[in-house]
């Protein structure tokens, strides 16, 4: 739903594209919640704040219909909105409390169907709870009638709400646009005569939720098909650029026939718009009928594009799609379920990229993308659980992390597993067809469900959902004549150490378990519903391995007796362990270690395994790793070494590689090449550093440019071991680069620069006009990422800048991945306090979990660091003194 006041410098091309406002701005929800407290562990950190109680909207009066006239004003920056909404009024009073956050109210009234206009004589905002109370003179009685307001409002610049966003024509000259960006609870902003104003209508909506109403002004250009279904797909781009937006154009068009055949229902509207939008603080948003997007995550240049932008478009097009079903056209009944919504679309989003690109392998990558890093934030003592009691809306913001997304996602997968395909589908469609325009909760999609497979779904998945964390599985093995007895115990799983005390959380845990007689395939699946268990598998041989989590697919850590973890070694040396296995158990080790359960030098040992690994998914978890690994040495005096056994690691993968693309690769070989180049490179590895300081010069003079897929890996090299002059060539790049995923790839690697004279220089171009305002957050985190030094300087430069940084990003979503970025690298205790003693007189009500985070794995970082520095140390020296044998 868009009008547009047409200024001179936008008649052209001028775009209005949108539903019109649903009928669900009044009334959001019913039931009013208020949040847990959270009980504390460890750490000697105080719990979060108690919130006041917040009440949602009272039901004595909700909304039928909107009409709405907006007129923006691009010039000024300002709009002004005139609302007609049919309501009814379903208990007698003389209020009524609205959504409203950043708007003026200039005269409001009410007129009951058939009698005469009543006018509202005061308005009372509450701005903390993001309402306002309108006060009429006299008694509303039951019945319906037409709620009139008009107000006026800004044009931010705070990419929330209404707000005005900046970009460049062809010709270099300066423009804005009008957007919205209304989720989580944004949906309270805004709802709009002379010859010069272009005025649209749009027909009415289905029933749909008020955050999910978008509107777009500005110039664009467009690509458009229609789907074998016959839905109308376009692709909005900036002008001159229509051709970046045919890949996603592609992949919308395979995408709504894919989850109209899963789920059996049809995309319900007969239209869906793509838009790219400059200045996004988001990925992209599900908007109805109209989803907008960062350039970064909708646009693809066929040259300049790397295989990873590629396959991100095409997981953010596949999620936001899904939406259009799960979370729009069947909406979460509170933010309490939110992760209905974003866990299962970050789930089936995969699902859809593997049915559209089966050669990306994307299965494999899910676990090092999503599953562990939601294992690695949820066995802190300051996680939540996937559903969490939300009452006032700074809350909201809190739950957009890696519990709603990749651990809902995680939970799905496990659960889709369980049931089995074909059951899963099945109950599916039984929700979005009973819920369809409608709200639901957890509980609903549960009983659909249950009712399609017959399996207790409810019981089962309360336990993954209403808890916080996730069991560590410990198994040993008792070779009883031709069968193999394992004996299975389950503990929560902590980061700081084997879980202690009484009231040990327990989960129902569906375990599948494989032998080396048939590694693809599960010999046994069984539900482990009680702390402990023994299981029977007959006829395993004695010289063969037993695995428990074939795929990787329970949400679980496992800890085998040392006897099978010694039989499953091999498996990764000879490759007969299938890749997400190798992976999963690495990752498992690599864990264990972190918390101090097993040594930190057994892990080394294990990752030297890997010298045959050809899977790109195994080699980025254990980049990952070793990146991780890296961070917390870089705190002693020995920095090198592990530098050192990350180019023994690395380097027969980089050998075997080479720089260029062999006949018959593919996307995952570019993929790995750019991962290996860039940890070689970085590492300081030296025929790595003079191939790259060649291929950058070539660039930048003209004579070869780069790939795309090397541009990464050769500008974070040249700028580790470079000085001023390749900063200041690096900056020329971004500043002549035309495609904002080329000025992101820049950004990103800026933080290698090693002199604090030039880390001062990045920061401050940080918050240059240069560095678009959501992209400030990837420099200033790439810096704090990039060295001891850095880490330092990026926490001095967001202390000194905090009030500018806070007010651009309004204390959203932004601000908590900002602080996550620039602290979580520490490994001093006093750095705990000192974080959180800044955060206590300079609040961040949004970011409150993500600091409780932050410093709680600051002091585990701490610990990890005097309990296994002396003795990685050694195993480094003695290492270097004696070299394994590859």
């Amino acid at each position: 739903m868009w009008l547009a006041a047409a200024a001179p410098s936008l008649a052209r091309r001028l775009l209005f594209l949108g539903p019109p406002p649903p009928p669900l701005l009044l009334l959001l929800l019913s039931r009013s919640s208020r949040r847990r407290r959270r009980r504390l562990h460890s750490l000697g950190l105080a719990a979060m704040p108690e919130k006041r109680p917040f009440e949602r909207l009272p039901a004595d009066v909700s909304p039928i219909n909107y009409s709405l006239c907006l007129k923006p004003d691009l010039l000024d920056f300002t709009f002004e909105g005139k609302l007609e909404a049919a309501a009814q009024v379903r208990q007698a009073t003389n209020q009524i409390v609205m959504n409203c956050a950043d708007i003026d109210i200039i005269t409001a009234s009410y007129v009951p169907e058939g009698d005469e206009e009543i006018h509202a004589t005061g308005f009372n905002y509450q701005n903390e709870d993001e309402k306002v109370t309108l006060s009429f003179p006299s008694t509303l009685q039951p019945g319906t009638g037409t709620l009139k307001i008009d107000f006026v409002g800004e044009l931010n610049d705070k990419m929330k709400g209404f707000y005005r966003s900046k970009y460049t024509t062809p010709s270099g000259e300066v423009r804005y646009a009008a957007v919205t960006q209304f989720e989580n609870v944004i949906d309270r902003k805004p709802y709009p005569d002379d010859e010069n104003v272009v005025e649209v209508k749009f027909a009415r909506t289905p029933v749909m939720s008020t955050y999910l109403v978008a509107f777009v002004v500005g110039e664009y250009d467009f690509v458009e098909t229609r789907s074998k279904d016959g839905v109308c797909v376009r692709v909005y781009t900036p002008v001159g650029k229509a051709e970046q937006g045919k890949f996603a154009l592609e992949v919308a068009a395979k995408t709504l026939p894919f989850y109209k055949d899963y789920f059996n229902v049809p995309y319900p509207l007969p239209k869906i718009d793509l838009i790219a939008i400059a200045d996004f603080a988001a990925g992209a948003m599900e908007n109805w009928g109209l989803v907008t997007y960062r350039e970064t995550a909708l646009l693809i240049d066929s040259k300049n594009s790397c295989s990873s932008s590629r396959q991100w478009v095409a997981l953010v097009v596949g999620h936001e799609l899904a939406h259009q079903w799960f979370g729009n056209l069947v909406t979460m009944e509170w933010w309490t379920h939110l992760w209905l919504n974003e866990g299962f679309a970050s789930w089936i989003e995969y699902l859809c990229v593997d049915h559209c690109f089966p050669e990306y392998d994307i299965w494999t990558q899910f676990v090092s993308a999503d599953y562990t890093r939601a294992q690695e934030l949820d066995a802190l003592d300051n996680s939540h659980p996937i559903e969490v009691s939300v009452g006032h809306p700074s809350e909201v913001d809190e739950i957009f992390d890696a519990i709603s997304y990749s651990k809902g996602a995680s939970v799905i997968r496990m659960l889709h597993d369980y049931i089995g395909d074909t059951d899963f589908k099945k109950g599916m469609n039984m929700y979005l067809t009973k819920f369809q325009q409608k709200n639901a909760a957890t509980e609903d999609l549960w009983e659909c469900l249950e009712g399609a497979s017959g399996k207790p779904i409810a019981a089962v998945m309360n336990t993954w959902t209403k808890q916080m964390g996730f069991p560590l599985i410990y198994v040993e093995a008792e070779q009883v004549e031709n069968d193999r007895l394992l004996k299975l115990s389950q503990r929560k799983f902590c980061a700081s150490g084997p879980y202690v005390g009484e009231d040990c959380p327990q989960w129902m845990v569906p375990i599948t378990i494989s032998t080396s007689e048939d590694p693809n395939h599960a010999k046994l699946k069984i539900l482990m519903d009680k702390p402990e268990m023994n299981v029977v598998l007959k006829n395993v041989k004695p010289d063969e391995w037993v695995k428990l989590n074939l795929g990787t697919v329970g949400f679980y850590r496992t800890q085998y007796s040392s006897d099978m973890l010694e039989s499953l070694l091999p498996g990764i040396r000879d490759l007969s362990l299938p890749p997400v296995d190798r992976l999963g158990l690495q990752n498992d080790l690599f864990s264990l270690a972190r918390a101090g359960i097993i040594s930190t030098v057994e892990v080394l040992k294990v990752m030297e395994a890997f010298v045959n690994e050809p899977n790109y998914t195994v080699w980025s978890d254990l980049s990952c790793n070793l990146g991780i690994l890296s961070t917390l040495l870089s705190h002693t005096d020995f920095y090198e070494e592990i530098q050192e056994f990350v180019k023994d690691v690395f380097s027969p993968i980089g050998e075997r590689l080479g720089w260029d693309p062999k006949p018959g690769e593919g996307h995952l070989d570019a993929l790995l090449r750019g991962l290996v180049l860039g940890k070689l490179g970085k590492a300081g590895h030296k025929a790595t550093l003079e191939e790259a300081r060649r291929r950058f010069k070539d660039h930048v003079e003209g004579k070869q440019i780069l790939s795309a897929d090397l541009r990464s890996p050769v500008y974070l090299t040249v700028l580790k071991h470079g000085d001023g002059t390749t900063l200041d060539i690096m900056i020329k790049l971004h500043k002549q680069a035309d495609m904002q995923e080329e000025k992101n790839r820049i950004e990103r690697v800026l933080g290698a620069t090693l002199s604090p004279e030039l880390i001062q220089k990045v920061l401050t171009f940080a918050l240059s006009e240069e560095v678009r305002p959501q992209d400030t957050v990837s420099v200033i985190g790439g810096v704090a990422g990039g060295s001891k030094h850095g880490r330092k300087a990026a926490w001095k430069f967001i202390k000194d800048n905090w009030e500018e940084l806070y007010n651009r990003y309004q204390g959203g979503f932004l601000i908590s991945r900002l602080i996550k970025l620039s602290v979580e690298g520490f490994a001093v205790d006093k750095m705990a306090g000192e974080v959180k003693a800044f955060f206590e007189s300079h609040p961040a009500p949004s970011a409150e979990r993500t600091i409780q985070q932050c410093c709680e794995n600051i002091l585990l970082n701490a610990a990890w660091l005097k309990r296994d520095a002396e003795s990685i140390h050694q195993y480094l020296l003695q290492r270097k003194a004696s070299p394994p044998t590859v």
